[in-house]
Protein backbone atom coordinates (compact mmCIF):
# COMPACT_ATOMS: atom_id res chain seq x y z
CA UNK A 1 0.00 0.00 0.00
CA UNK A 2 1.46 3.15 -1.01
CA UNK A 3 2.24 5.60 1.85
CA UNK A 4 -0.16 8.25 2.37
CA UNK A 5 0.53 11.80 1.62
CA UNK A 6 3.90 11.25 -0.64
CA UNK A 7 2.46 13.19 -3.68
CA UNK A 8 1.55 16.12 -1.48
CA UNK A 9 2.32 19.45 -2.56
CA UNK A 10 4.49 20.98 -0.49
CA UNK A 11 3.30 24.66 1.53
CA UNK A 12 4.94 27.67 0.25
CA UNK A 13 5.98 29.92 2.95
CA UNK A 14 6.54 33.69 1.87
CA UNK A 15 8.33 34.48 5.03
CA UNK A 16 11.81 32.46 5.86
CA UNK A 17 13.32 32.25 8.73
CA UNK A 18 16.50 30.62 9.42
CA UNK A 19 20.14 30.78 11.30
CA UNK A 20 23.02 31.75 9.07
CA UNK A 21 26.19 31.43 10.42
CA UNK A 22 28.67 34.42 9.41
CA UNK A 23 32.42 34.44 10.48
CA UNK A 24 36.49 33.80 9.92
CA UNK A 25 37.89 30.80 10.51
CA UNK A 26 36.24 28.80 12.91
CA UNK A 27 34.71 31.13 15.14
CA UNK A 28 30.58 31.66 13.54
CA UNK A 29 28.22 33.86 15.02
CA UNK A 30 24.48 32.81 14.36
CA UNK A 31 22.55 35.38 12.79
CA UNK A 32 18.95 35.44 12.29
CA UNK A 33 17.42 35.61 8.34
CA UNK A 34 14.46 37.45 7.70
CA UNK A 35 13.39 37.69 3.84
CA UNK A 36 10.52 40.15 3.41
CA UNK A 37 8.86 39.48 -0.18
CA UNK A 38 5.68 40.55 -1.79
CA UNK A 39 4.65 44.38 -2.68
CA UNK A 40 3.82 45.29 1.17
CA UNK A 41 7.22 45.34 1.85
CA UNK A 42 8.41 47.45 -1.03
CA UNK A 43 5.51 50.13 -0.11
CA UNK A 44 6.91 50.19 3.64
CA UNK A 45 10.20 51.03 2.20
CA UNK A 46 9.09 53.83 -0.54
CA UNK A 47 7.23 56.29 1.82
CA UNK A 48 9.61 57.89 4.12
CA UNK A 49 11.43 58.85 0.49
CA UNK A 50 8.48 60.22 -1.03
CA UNK A 51 7.40 62.24 2.27
CA UNK A 52 11.29 63.55 2.20
CA UNK A 53 11.35 64.50 -1.68
CA UNK A 54 7.63 66.33 -0.94
CA UNK A 55 8.94 68.61 1.76
CA UNK A 56 11.99 69.25 0.02
CA UNK A 57 9.85 70.83 -3.18
CA UNK A 58 7.44 72.77 -0.93
CA UNK A 59 7.58 76.40 -2.03
CA UNK A 60 8.97 79.08 0.77
CA UNK A 61 6.84 81.57 1.97
CA UNK A 62 7.97 84.57 0.62
CA UNK A 63 6.63 87.61 2.79
CA UNK A 64 5.06 90.80 0.53
CA UNK A 65 7.55 93.34 1.58
CA UNK A 66 6.29 97.21 0.61
CA UNK A 67 8.79 100.29 0.42
CA UNK A 68 8.44 103.27 3.19
CA UNK A 69 9.09 106.37 1.33
CA UNK A 70 9.26 110.01 1.56
CA UNK A 71 9.15 113.37 -1.07
CA UNK A 72 11.75 115.78 -0.39
CA UNK A 73 10.30 119.05 0.61
CA UNK A 74 12.20 122.09 0.08
CA UNK A 75 14.40 122.96 2.94
CA UNK A 76 14.84 119.05 4.02
CA UNK A 77 18.02 117.88 5.05
CA UNK A 78 18.92 114.29 5.39
CA UNK A 79 19.39 114.47 9.30
CA UNK A 80 15.80 115.74 9.08
CA UNK A 81 14.53 113.52 7.23
CA UNK A 82 16.54 110.57 8.95
CA UNK A 83 15.84 111.68 12.12
CA UNK A 84 11.34 112.12 11.37
CA UNK A 85 11.34 109.41 9.05
CA UNK A 86 14.03 106.35 10.17
CA UNK A 87 14.22 104.07 13.31
CA UNK A 88 17.76 104.34 13.36
CA UNK A 89 18.03 108.30 13.06
CA UNK A 90 20.99 107.51 10.75
CA UNK A 91 21.72 110.01 7.83
CA UNK A 92 24.61 107.81 6.71
CA UNK A 93 22.30 105.41 6.12
CA UNK A 94 19.45 106.67 4.50
CA UNK A 95 22.27 108.12 2.24
CA UNK A 96 23.53 104.89 1.57
CA UNK A 97 20.16 103.82 0.43
CA UNK A 98 19.15 105.99 -1.69
CA UNK A 99 23.03 107.49 -3.04
CA UNK A 100 21.98 106.72 -6.30
CA UNK A 101 18.65 109.04 -6.51
CA UNK A 102 20.71 111.64 -4.55
CA UNK A 103 24.09 111.60 -6.08
CA UNK A 104 27.33 112.34 -4.70
CA UNK A 105 26.40 114.96 -2.67
CA UNK A 106 24.56 114.22 0.43
CA UNK A 107 23.29 117.85 1.11
CA UNK A 108 22.23 118.22 -2.99
CA UNK A 109 19.06 117.36 -1.79
CA UNK A 110 16.25 118.19 -4.64
CA UNK A 111 13.28 118.83 -3.47
CA UNK A 112 10.10 116.56 -5.05
CA UNK A 113 12.93 113.72 -5.06
CA UNK A 114 11.72 110.22 -3.36
CA UNK A 115 13.63 108.76 -1.07
CA UNK A 116 13.04 105.29 0.58
CA UNK A 117 12.89 105.54 3.60
CA UNK A 118 12.34 101.87 5.72
CA UNK A 119 10.33 98.87 4.36
CA UNK A 120 7.48 97.12 5.80
CA UNK A 121 5.75 93.54 5.59
CA UNK A 122 1.97 92.65 5.41
CA UNK A 123 2.66 89.93 7.81
CA UNK A 124 4.02 91.81 10.54
CA UNK A 125 3.38 95.69 9.36
CA UNK A 126 6.81 96.56 10.65
CA UNK A 127 9.22 99.44 9.55
CA UNK A 128 12.92 99.03 9.29
CA UNK A 129 15.87 100.44 8.29
CA UNK A 130 19.41 98.83 8.76
CA UNK A 131 19.49 96.42 11.48
CA UNK A 132 16.45 97.74 13.71
CA UNK A 133 12.44 97.31 13.67
CA UNK A 134 10.02 99.18 14.28
CA UNK A 135 5.98 98.50 14.68
CA UNK A 136 4.36 100.54 12.37
CA UNK A 137 1.08 99.72 13.82
CA UNK A 138 2.09 101.17 17.16
CA UNK A 139 -0.07 103.67 18.73
CA UNK A 140 0.91 106.87 18.32
CA UNK A 141 1.47 108.57 21.70
CA UNK A 142 -0.06 112.11 22.71
CA UNK A 143 2.49 114.49 25.04
CA UNK A 144 0.93 116.94 27.03
CA UNK A 145 2.85 119.84 27.94
CA UNK A 146 1.84 122.51 30.93
CA UNK A 147 0.65 125.69 30.70
CA UNK A 148 3.75 127.25 32.13
CA UNK A 149 7.25 128.56 30.87
CA UNK A 150 8.28 124.99 31.51
CA UNK A 151 5.60 123.56 29.16
CA UNK A 152 6.12 126.24 26.59
CA UNK A 153 9.82 125.65 26.34
CA UNK A 154 9.69 122.07 26.00
CA UNK A 155 6.66 122.05 23.54
CA UNK A 156 8.51 124.41 21.58
CA UNK A 157 11.68 122.06 21.36
CA UNK A 158 9.69 119.17 20.04
CA UNK A 159 8.56 121.60 17.25
CA UNK A 160 11.99 122.69 16.56
CA UNK A 161 13.33 119.38 16.60
CA UNK A 162 10.50 117.73 13.86
CA UNK A 163 11.43 120.98 11.98
CA UNK A 164 15.55 120.86 12.10
CA UNK A 165 15.40 123.59 14.07
CA UNK A 166 18.88 123.46 16.60
CA UNK A 167 18.36 125.01 20.38
CA UNK A 168 18.63 123.73 24.03
CA UNK A 169 16.04 124.40 26.96
CA UNK A 170 19.20 126.25 28.55
CA UNK A 171 19.42 128.52 25.73
CA UNK A 172 16.01 129.35 25.55
CA UNK A 173 15.01 129.96 29.28
CA UNK A 174 17.81 132.25 29.26
CA UNK A 175 17.59 134.39 26.38
CA UNK A 176 13.56 134.59 27.70
CA UNK A 177 14.40 135.61 31.32
CA UNK A 178 16.60 138.41 29.71
CA UNK A 179 13.80 139.57 27.11
CA UNK A 180 10.55 139.27 28.74
CA UNK A 181 11.27 137.47 32.36
CA UNK A 182 8.78 134.98 31.17
CA UNK A 183 5.86 137.03 30.63
CA UNK A 184 4.14 135.92 27.36
CA UNK A 185 2.57 139.49 26.87
CA UNK A 186 5.42 141.76 27.14
CA UNK A 187 6.11 144.49 24.92
CA UNK A 188 8.61 146.82 24.37
CA UNK A 189 7.09 150.15 23.56
CA UNK A 190 9.88 152.59 23.98
CA UNK A 191 12.86 151.28 21.86
CA UNK A 192 13.89 152.02 17.87
CA UNK A 193 11.65 149.23 16.84
CA UNK A 194 8.55 150.62 18.69
CA UNK A 195 9.36 153.82 17.22
CA UNK A 196 9.08 152.57 13.63
CA UNK A 197 5.67 150.83 14.57
CA UNK A 198 6.72 147.39 14.90
CA UNK A 199 7.45 146.73 18.81
CA UNK A 200 8.85 143.61 20.31
CA UNK A 201 6.68 141.04 21.63
CA UNK A 202 6.36 137.93 23.70
CA UNK A 203 8.66 136.15 25.75
CA UNK A 204 11.66 136.50 23.26
CA UNK A 205 10.52 139.74 21.67
CA UNK A 206 10.02 139.31 18.61
CA UNK A 207 8.69 141.87 16.10
CA UNK A 208 6.06 141.79 13.71
CA UNK A 209 8.05 140.91 10.77
CA UNK A 210 10.44 138.29 12.28
CA UNK A 211 7.27 136.68 13.28
CA UNK A 212 5.97 136.57 9.86
CA UNK A 213 9.11 135.50 7.72
CA UNK A 214 10.35 132.95 10.65
CA UNK A 215 6.73 131.18 11.80
CA UNK A 216 6.99 127.78 11.63
CA UNK A 217 3.89 125.61 10.32
CA UNK A 218 1.73 124.39 13.00
CA UNK A 219 2.08 126.60 15.61
CA UNK A 220 -0.24 129.73 16.06
CA UNK A 221 0.14 132.84 14.31
CA UNK A 222 -0.32 135.17 17.15
CA UNK A 223 3.26 136.39 18.00
CA UNK A 224 2.09 136.50 21.53
CA UNK A 225 1.65 132.82 21.61
CA UNK A 226 4.17 131.42 23.62
CA UNK A 227 4.87 128.40 21.67
CA UNK A 228 4.42 130.08 18.84
CA UNK A 229 6.87 133.23 19.67
CA UNK A 230 9.99 130.88 20.96
CA UNK A 231 9.73 128.40 17.78
CA UNK A 232 9.75 131.43 15.42
CA UNK A 233 12.55 133.23 17.23
CA UNK A 234 14.52 130.14 18.01
CA UNK A 235 14.06 129.80 13.51
CA UNK A 236 15.47 133.31 13.35
CA UNK A 237 17.87 133.22 15.67
CA UNK A 238 19.17 130.04 14.17
CA UNK A 239 19.48 131.33 10.26
CA UNK A 240 21.27 134.51 12.00
CA UNK A 241 23.24 132.89 14.84
CA UNK A 242 23.73 128.89 14.16
CA UNK A 243 21.57 128.84 16.98
CA UNK A 244 19.60 130.36 20.23
CA UNK A 245 22.50 129.26 22.63
CA UNK A 246 25.10 131.33 20.74
CA UNK A 247 22.73 134.37 21.96
CA UNK A 248 23.70 135.95 24.55
CA UNK A 249 22.22 139.71 24.33
CA UNK A 250 19.97 141.53 21.82
CA UNK A 251 19.46 140.01 18.70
Amino acid sequence: MPARGKHRRPRTNHLTRGMVAAGTGGAALALPLVSATGAHAATQATVPAQVTAAAKSAPAAVPDVKLVTYKVAAGDTLSKIAREHTTDGSWQTLYKANAAVIGSDPAALRPGTTLTVGTKTAQTATKSTGSTTESAAAPATTTTYTDDLDGWIKESLDVMAKSGIPGTYDGIYRNIIRESAGNPLAINNWDSNAAAGTPSKGLLQVIDPTFAAYHVAGTSMDPYDPVANITAACNYAAAKYGSIDNVNGAY
